[in-house]
């Protein structure tokens, strides 16, 4: 964990914002506007077409209404003011009440020097506040090694662990280790087999429904040389627990070792077992219903066909109707143990008393869940005052390839493809940039080769060559005796500063990412930017005038600055996404 609270720079777009904002504050004092009018949904960003200008601003078409007048008699007040700025060159209505900005050229020319100036921080921001935000991610079962069906949830949580703090929040990294179900005493009796092989027992096929995999003989193994041969008939009823502790403990500390290999690290592994053991679902359950947000009563039918054996039974519900489920739950089965839901509104209600906002990060087939926890951590929210934010983001299953054939996954099986293994092949970074290259919800193949191709279809290499390229030119030009010099700006031309424009996005995207909780955006923009990048750098192919290197020594001595901190923002975007810039390719 880390906190992030200094103060940072504002951004071009957020200067100019609050620049806008100060302009509908004299507004309103010069009765323009009516007094404390609400700004919400005013917006101040860079144009969808660039060749309407450096920023775009829909306030008189949001704020005409209230100003009783049209949006362009509004628009025509804040450009009047607007115009006086200095840093602005020039001010334009479009359409319907847009109001476009051109700025000067020196603003641009500062911002490269800023990005030099902040270095690592640039794009940092302190709008999170130190908003405490517990994010939970992975949390794969404890019955074998991490597979790459685990992978992609676990590089999303990551990533957007990485670009909150980066944001000026304090994030909790959380893994919940289901260690209280049926599949752990399924893990302990496939361990128990293995510890029975490893005295040298011949155990034949393994027995259907056990877990086959290789990777539990080295548990067997251990608990052989720690035991002996105590356990080899004694009654399942006494080896069952022990045998289980071991085995959670074996399997945990390969999954973190697995993680370990992609760069993740938790701070805090969070036990179902001892949740319950330490009373946690008694107490929800007691807060709950003293809120009367549990109470007795009977599930309706299934919908459809009734089953035969189906009766009616009282349990204890939780009134999740009341937050905008479709039926209230029970937290509780007919033997008295605790529902799967039970269990976890307990955990979110602990995850909840050290935190300001939980965040779960979910495979796409618990979707069907998502609404009782919402409703749950609802109740929660409003036992705190509605101190509470919670969202769920969903991940999609990596179809994996290789030969342009599927290759399937399944634990019980055996037959799987392990995270180790793929990132042995491809590596961490090529695996962690790839996961973050489509929207956590979309579908997405892991192609072998194409991850590896170097063609400007692969991400990972278009971004990494840009940073590979810059560092390759400036070492090319150190050769020559050429260094780079801020103090050149002047000499930086459109071309030059249309590259700086791009750069300066990443603060605005870092906060819009932060803000929506989707780390992919990051990836998405460094694309933008090694294409923008890629695109100047080629435009000196045909025109020596427009090389990074050039005959004129100063001006070369500008661009390899300003090319520089294009490297710079990239290292930055790649830092939050937990991948190494490359400087050789």
């Amino acid at each position: 964990m880390s906190k992030q609270q200094m103060p940072r720079r504002n951004t071009v777009h957020a200067a100019f914002a609050e620049k806008l904002d100060a302009i509908l504050s004299a507004l309103e004092m010069e009765g323009n506007l009516p007094p404390d009018t609400p700004r919400t949904g005013v917006t101040v960003e860079p144009p969808r077409d660039a060749t309407h200008g450096d920023l775009s601003s829909n306030a008189a078409m949001v704020l005409a209404k209230q100003a009783r007048t049209n949006p362009r008699e509004l628009a025509a007040k804040i450009i009047e003011k607007l115009d006086r700025d200095a840093d602005v060159e020039s001010a334009d209505i479009a359409g319907p009440g847009f109001i476009n900005l051109r700025l000067a050229e020196s603003t641009w020319r500062e911002e490269v020097a800023a990005i030099a100036a902040l270095g690592d921080d640039y794009g940092r921001s302190d709008m999170g506040e130190g908003q405490r935000v517990n994010i939970e991610y992975v949390s794969a079962n404890p019955t074998g090694p991490m597979h790459m069906g685990h992978c992609r949830g676990a590089v999303v949580g990551d990533a957007l662990a990485a670009l909150l703090e980066y944001a000026g929040h304090e994030v909790i990294r959380e893994y919940y280790v289901n260690d209280a179900g049926a599949q752990v005493d399924t893990l302990a009796r496939s361990a128990h087999l293995r510890y029975r092989e490893a005295l040298g027992e011949d155990i034949g096929a393994i027995t259907e429904g056990l877990y086959p995999g290789d990777y539990l003989r080295p548990v067997g193994k251990a608990l052989a040389e720690e035991l002996g041969k105590r356990y080899v008939s004694a009654p399942e009823q006494e080896w069952l627990p022990v045998f289980r502790d071991r085995a959670v403990a074996a399997m945990m500390d390969l999954i973190r070792q697995d993680l370990a290999l992609l760069g993740i690290h938790h701070d805090v592994f969070a036990s179902e077992a001892k949740l319950q053991q330490a009373g946690k679902p008694e107490a929800a359950e007691r807060w709950l219903r003293s809120r009367d947000l549990v109470y007795d009563g009977i599930l309706e039918a299934p919908k459809g066909k009734t089953p035969d054996d189906w009766e009616p039974v009282e349990l204890p519900l939780f009134r999740s109707t009341k937050f905008g489920d479709d039926q209230d739950r029970p937290i509780r089965k007919s033997d008295g143990k605790w529902t799967y839901f039970g269990a976890d509104l307990a955990y979110h209600m602990q995850k909840a008393e050290d935190a300001d906002a939980l965040i779960d990060i979910w495979g796409a087939d618990h979707s069907g869940t998502v609404k009782r926890i919402k409703a749950a951590v609802a109740a929660l929210s409003e036992g705190k005052g509605g101190a509470i934010h919670f969202d769920v983001k969903l991940v999609q299953m990596v179809n994996l390839l290789r030969d342009g054939e599927p290759v399937k996954m399944s634990k019980r099986s055996g037959n799987f493809v392990t995270l180790a293994e793929v990132v042995e092949e491809v590596g961490k970074d090529v695996v962690r940039f790839t996961m973050l290259t489509r929207k956590p919800e979309a579908q997405m193949e892991f192609d072998f080769a194409k991850v590896i191709e170097q063609s400007k279809d692969n991400p990972v290499f278009y971004v990494q060559y840009a940073n590979a390229r810059i560092h390759s030119t400036l070492r090319r030009a150190a050769a020559e005796g050429i260094t780079s010099a801020g103090d050149n700006s002047d000499l930086l031309g459109p071309a030059d500063l249309a590259l700086v424009k791009q750069a300066a996005q990443f603060p605005r995207i870092v906060e819009a990412a932060a803000q929506a909780r989707e780390a992919h955006r990051i990836a998405f923009y460094l694309y933008d930017l090694a294409a923008a990048f890629h695109a100047y750098w080629n435009a000196g192919n045909d025109d020596a005038a427009k090389r990074v290197i050039t005959a004129d020594r100063d001006l070369t001595a500008a661009r390899l600055f300003l090319v520089s901190q294009v490297a710079q923002v990239i290292r930055n975007g790649l830092a939050i996404l937990g991948v190494e810039p490359v400087e050789e390719m």
